[in-house]
């Protein structure tokens, strides 16, 4: 939800001081439990183009990057701010043909395309459970993982075509992520029970499919989300499960790591008795571990990501 993402892009933007274009984005973020990081970023840039005083178009270019460097200098770990805001800047400035000596009318067509770009994705919710709730047939069980928007909307979307199927939610600590989806999933009268990070292995037999979500897709076709989701789809891979994606293509960031530590993540002090741990929020999936990647654009293999990130960014 896009409140626990204030509570915890706060954390991240540490003691730096908050500037305008940050400000905004904290306020787009309040304004709706609904709305993702990148759909507030998507807006707050938009906002960033209309508030510019710039004359030129140079110079209104220079404004946009310089908003875009300074949410991802507030972020530097939240890779969803980065991904969203260079695939904003692809997108609005990927313009031809246009006049560029009426200056006002380039500014008000740039501001019109940020606009359809938020447009098109909050679109991307509803097109992934279109396509994904066909994944889930009658009487099965899906274990998911952390408090997806997008997973939630999959499963109340199969829930509402009358499909019956039970959920294991995994607590999924550091955080309450684990209890939020729990609870979003009982309120939609969803049959789901919860079980400890521990359990996975014990459950997975069980289990027809492991469903998650993303924070970022990279170019290989794997994926940085939630602490534990790497483990999880490890032991779904030993006991041949599937593991599907849901991800929105906003979400596609050109990172192309290896290991878990080529990832600058971001960290939560966890206390355990007298001793103090630091955890990391996220992990990275890598593509062998993953079956199918459920996004706005189609049903996509890990090996297909590249292709289509090659598309969002020419």
């Amino acid at each position: 939800s896009s409140m626990a993402a204030v509570g915890a892009m706060s954390g991240m933007a540490g003691q730096a001081v908050q500037g305008t274009v940050t400000r905004h984005l904290h306020e787009e973020l309040q304004k709706s439990t609904e709305v993702t990081v990148a759909v507030a970023v998507i807006r707050t840039l938009t906002r960033a183009i209309q508030r510019s005083t710039a004359t030129t178009v140079m110079g209104l270019e220079k404004d946009l990057h310089a908003s875009t460097e300074e949410l991802k200098r507030s972020y530097p770990t939240a890779i969803s701010v980065s991904a969203a805001s260079e695939l904003f800047l692809r997108f609005v400035t990927r313009t031809t043909a246009l006049d560029v000596s009426d200056f006002e009318a380039l500014k008000q067509h740039l501001i019109d395309r940020g606009n359809k770009f938020a447009e098109i994705s909050l679109a991307s919710k509803a097109k992934i459970a279109e396509l994904g709730e066909r994944f889930l047939h009658g009487g099965c069980v899906v274990m998911v993982l952390g408090c997806s928007s997008v997973i939630l909307n999959l499963l109340e979307t199969a829930a509402s075509k009358g499909k019956f199927f039970t959920v294991i939610v995994v607590e999924s600590k550091p955080g309450t992520e684990g209890l939020r989806m729990y609870k979003a999933l009982e309120r939609a009268n969803i049959q789901v029970t919860m079980i400890l990070d521990a359990q996975v292995a014990h459950r997975l037999e069980e289990v027809d499919m492991v469903l998650i979500g993303a924070e970022a897709v990279v170019e290989s076709g794997g994926i940085i989300n939630k602490v534990g989701t790497y483990q999880m789809t490890l032991l779904a891979g030993v006991k041949g499960k599937p593991v599907y994606v849901a991800a929105e293509s906003y979400k596609f960031s050109r990172l192309y790591p290896l290991h878990q530590r080529d990832l600058s993540m971001a960290t939560e002090k966890v206390e355990i008795g007298s001793s103090e741990l630091v955890v990391p929020l996220n992990d990275y999936t890598p593509p062998e571990n993953i079956t199918l990647l459920i996004t706005d654009l189609g049903v996509l293999t890990p090996a297909a990501v590249s292709d289509q990130l090659i598309q969002l960014y020419q």
